[in-house]
């Protein structure tokens, strides 16, 4: 039986890599409830980063091939990740995993931008559109005190490599997309990074009434806007 937790084990992995963390704005953390965190993502370093940054277990949402690859599943196991299901299953099965986390009063963490910033290397100032994943499960998950947390990653130094061509990860998952391209795998270690926890967006009645109504639309755009622009203030401020 392991004696490690997910902090213990992310607290190894950024001292194994070397990686240098500083957090600032702990005193935008939600004095009550639950919440979900949102981030930016560029490194298969995010999810230990986003553990030690808020000194708690975190079940971060990971992409499904991670499940499935030896010595991957059993590291995402131990920081207490949860792998994506196939396309065909990926919404319910995510739905259904978040709001039992969150109702048994958990966090969860999520990477609304996506798999594509892992393949395509991007500035460390750089952030994709969000998909809209999160905000459905935000407004619509019956949890009170339900707050998202937008949280801002920001390498100010790091090294980066592509040792193995994009295609290669079909062999792990035929059913991404993402991985019928060209070019290569970029990884990015990080040699310090600072972490800026944003202003939450506590999630109101009004919020998920609008959201069941003909407002639904105005109420994911009203959230989403909010976790982007200021994920992107953060990094732009650095």
């Amino acid at each position: 039986m392991t004696l490690l937790t997910p902090l213990s084990t992310s607290r190894l992995i950024l001292d194994t890599t070397r990686t240098s963390l500083f957090t600032v704005g702990q005193e935008n953390l939600p004095g009550q409830g639950v919440a979900i965190v949102v981030s930016n993502h560029r490194s298969f370093l995010d999810a230990p980063i986003l553990i030690q940054a808020l000194g708690k277990t975190l079940p971060i949402a990971c992409h499904h091939y991670m499940g499935k690859t030896p010595l991957l599943r059993e590291l995402i196991g131990e920081l207490g990740c949860f792998p994506f299901d196939t396309p065909e299953k990926r919404h319910r099965t995510f739905f259904r995993q978040a709001t039992d986390f969150l109702q048994s009063g958990r966090w969860i963490g999520l990477f609304p931008e996506g798999g594509s910033p892992m393949l395509n290397l991007t500035y460390p100032r750089q952030i994709s559109r969000f998909q809209s994943g999160f905000a459905h499960l935000a407004l619509g998950c019956p949890v009170e005190n339900l707050s998202v947390l937008p949280v801002a990653i920001l390498s100010e130094s790091e090294t980066a490599i592509s040792p193995f061509p994009v295609r290669l990860l079909r062999l792990l998952d035929t059913t991404e997309p993402l991985f019928d391209q060209d070019g290569w795998h970029p990884v990015v270690f990080y040699h310090r990074v600072k972490v800026a926890i944003g202003r939450p967006y506590g999630i109101t009645e009004s919020d998920r009434s609008d959201y069941q109504g003909k407002q639904g639309k105005k109420a994911l755009n009203r959230l989403i806007g909010h976790c982007q622009s200021e994920i992107s203030d953060l990094l732009l401020k650095g």
